[in-house]
């Protein structure tokens, strides 16, 4: 898929409902590759935490902000990426990555995330432009409603940010403007296959339930910046390094593995000083 480009009627319907989903965004050997590589990437693993939801189950996840030449890195770099970012961002600065993150959500235990914007995390790190970011989660594996699919409000991107508190070890949305939005919009299951794609903005209300089923839900998740978005509360400043992106076939024809031992991760401690 290295020459896909959003047409039209997508970028009108990402400004219109906050999202879009690109089916076989990745091919079936690229979406092989990745899964190979992540289920077997000791440093991933050694640097994942857990999330409690409000019952005690647990999200694991990998958060790093620098992308590099392995194979996530190349994804996130690749031009199908970057370039329809670019497309979708408000403004003309170059894009940049923000972070990455590598979502585990194992059978039976895999724990649920509240409603949140991620600007609502965001907001807190000082970034003044929501509309200047983006994030683009593809599916490692199948997501579906029981293994806890992703959920989202249509259209709450445009409600502007909402506020938020503490959920269990999480963030999440008002629950009273979280009503309100469902009584108002559309609640949609984004039900995926490995490989699929979906781009959202970071003010569209989503969540996902806990993974009650026999098998995994694995997504990589990238955001992006603009370079002009400059953040006032984040220490980390990938986030306005714009990207030089690599063709597509990178993640292929290069040998490539999982991330280094000096890759840039988030660790629990340092999330939970950010909240």
């Amino acid at each position: 898929m290295g020459s896909f480009t959003l047409n039209k009627n997508q970028i009108e319907q990402y400004h219109r409902d906050g999202f879009i989903i690109i089916n076989q965004f990745l091919n079936a050997q690229e979406t092989e590759k990745l899964h190979h590589i992540a289920i077997n990437d000791d440093v991933m693993r050694k640097n994942a935490f857990d999330l409690n939801d409000q019952t005690g189950k647990k999200t694991k996840l990998s958060l790093w902000y620098t992308p590099g030449n392995d194979a996530y890195g190349l994804l996130t770099k690749s031009e199908r990426m970057v370039n329809n970012v670019n497309v979708l961002l408000e403004g003309d600065a170059p894009v940049c990555h923000f972070h990455s993150k590598l979502m585990q959500k194992e059978p039976k235990v895999g724990g649920a995330w509240e409603w949140h914007q991620d600007y609502g995390y965001w907001y807190k790190n000082e970034f003044l432009f929501p509309d200047q970011m983006i994030s683009v989660m593809v599916a490692i594996t199948d997501a579906n409603k029981d293994n806890g699919c992703l959920q989202v409000i249509k259209g709450t991107h445009k409600m502007g940010r909402v506020e938020h508190g503490f959920s269990g070890e999480q963030v999440g949305a008002s629950q009273h403007y979280v009503d309100l939005a469902l009584q108002a919009m559309e609640h949609i299951y984004v039900e995926l296959k490995a490989g699929d794609a979906l781009f959202f903005h970071p003010n569209l209300l989503h969540r996902s339930e806990a993974n009650t089923s026999d098998f995994p839900r694995w997504s990589l998740i990238s955001c992006y910046n603009r370079a002009s978005n400059i953040p006032h509360n984040e220490p980390n400043l990938s986030c306005i390094k714009p990207l030089e992106a690599v063709p597509d076939e990178a993640m292929m024809t290069l040998n490539v593995e999982g991330l280094s031992e000096n890759t840039d991760f988030l660790s629990k401690d340092k999330d939970e000083a950010l909240k």
